[in-house]
């Protein structure tokens, strides 16, 4: 009898888990000061409606999940510093925590432990040497009066997707920190932003003489990673790019050009922000539709050369709702094994695409397919099943366009057999002349 209560109070603890993970989000931090020291970033993601829990990376109480259910939807690693992480977590749950759809926003710095390190090989990234920084001796902040380690960003080195990183068009950025390279084969790995083409990742202080890290554009300074189940991880090179200090700062080079009375630090950060924890960014599919040409509900199966009509609906998230996503790029392939027909979508209402075309004279199985794929954008793929069919023996043409010089030739020769037999038995010769009696013979 006492087994009953005790399994209802186990399932209120799974649906209390459960519940926990709309909004809520881990943030790990090598010291509170961190929050004090980030608190415009923090405050802005509280009065987005995040429910922050805020831990230090090395608490021996950590953990993300219970009963099978994770209690946070999103992670913020804000703790560079980290040699382990503390409690249940370590590198590979938080591995699992991405697998299963979750979305991790880590920054880094020049004093990077062990954790990050192993953190971003697992995502694809490489961070520098311990003590590293990148320095550029040309586009670097007035304020920095010695390595030259704290660069001046032009914002038209940030990725072309302004879902990800908002307009480049807006002041210079702020970066303190270490240098990041990523494997450009990878086509999930999306390069955010890189450094100057004057800059490289070196230990400022070292003695020994040894060739940069990285050199120029390719030393990354934010990378990320949009997993194949839309999972997305921002891995910055510096801390110091979502502080307040950054957000506030005015930017001089100290090479000459334009003072900016305020870097565009924050801008960019709080729109990386909005898309790593998928505010932006997000694409569905609302309805699916497919009929013949002047019908509105799809038969059981199609014939061949069916004139069909398919409409497809788009929706993106934004600010919480769904709206009508607008492109001119979506398409649409019918499929069999492979493609018999490839067209582009044309948008007859916001959000609403349709494509008419004739089914192909090739019978079988077939799906309609729409595979968009963009940068920036989770993958969208739909697919539905349809049948194709041959010709009934009712509904052939009885005349063949293309067979007509042959239908002449046949009846041509059935009409000139007619003739020739009309004539055959029709036509009799003359009789020949009869002889006249010989005289001789008469007498």
């Amino acid at each position: 009898m006492m087994k009953v209560p005790a399994l209802v109070f186990l399932l209120f603890l799974g649906a209390a888990a459960a519940t926990q993970s709309g909004n809520d989000v881990l943030v790990l931090l090598d010291n509170l000061a961190v929050k004090e020291t980030h608190s415009i970033f923090f405050k802005n993601l509280i009065d987005r409606g995040y429910k922050l829990t805020y831990k230090l990376a090395d608490d021996a109480n950590l953990v993300i999940a219970k009963y099978g259910e994770y209690l946070y939807k999103h992670i913020i690693i804000f703790a560079p510093s980290v040699e382990e992480f503390g409690g249940d977590l370590s590198v590979a749950k938080i591995s699992d925590f991405i697998d299963d759809g979750g979305n991790v926003l880590i920054a880094g710095g020049t004093d990077s432990g062990d954790a990050l390190r192993e953190l971003a090989s697992e995502c694809g990234f490489e961070l520098d040497e311990e003590g590293a920084a990148v320095i550029d001796h040309l586009n670097y902040d007035a304020a920095d009066a010695g390595d030259h380690t704290l660069i001046v960003a032009s914002p038209a080195n940030l990725i072309d997707a302004p879902v990800i990183v908002g307009p480049k068009t807006g002041p210079p950025l702020l970066y303190k920190g270490t240098g990041l390279i990523a494997d450009r084969e990878n086509p999930l790995i999306l390069q955010v932003l890189t450094a100057d083409s004057t800059a490289y990742s070196y230990i400022p202080s070292s003695a020994i003489k040894e060739y940069p890290h990285a050199i120029g554009k390719g030393t990354l300074l934010i990378a990320a990673l949009q997993a194949r189940n839309n999972a997305r991880v921002v891995f910055s090179g510096s801390l110091y790019f979502f502080s307040d200090e950054a957000f506030t700062a005015s930017v001089q080079k100290a090479s000459g050009g334009k003072q900016s009375p305020k870097s565009g630090n924050q801008d960019v950060a709080l729109t990386i922000s909005k898309w790593v924890f998928g505010e932006t960014g997000r694409l569905r599919v609302s309805t699916v539709s497919h009929a013949k040409d002047g019908e509105t509900n799809p038969p059981a199966s199609y014939t061949i050369l069916d004139p069909v009509v398919y409409t497809i609906r788009i929706e993106k998230i934004n600010s919480g709702a769904w709206e009508p996503f607008v492109a001119n790029d979506v398409q649409l392939e019918f499929v069999r094994i492979d493609p018999f027909v490839r067209t582009t979508l044309k948008q007859v209402k916001p959000g609403e695409y349709q494509a008419k075309f004739k089914i192909p004279d090739v019978y079988g199985v077939y799906q309609f397919k729409v595979d968009y794929n963009r940068v920036g954008y989770t993958h969208l793929y739909s697919t539905t099943q349809v049948s194709v069919r041959p010709l009934q023996h009712t509904e052939y043409e009885r005349f063949i366009p293309s067979a007509y010089p042959y239908y002449v030739s046949t009846f041509s020769m059935m009409v000139g057999v007619w003739l020739f037999a009309l004539v055959f038995l029709h036509y009799k010769e003359d009789a020949p002349a009869s002889k006249k009696p010989d005289d001789k013979k008469t007498n």
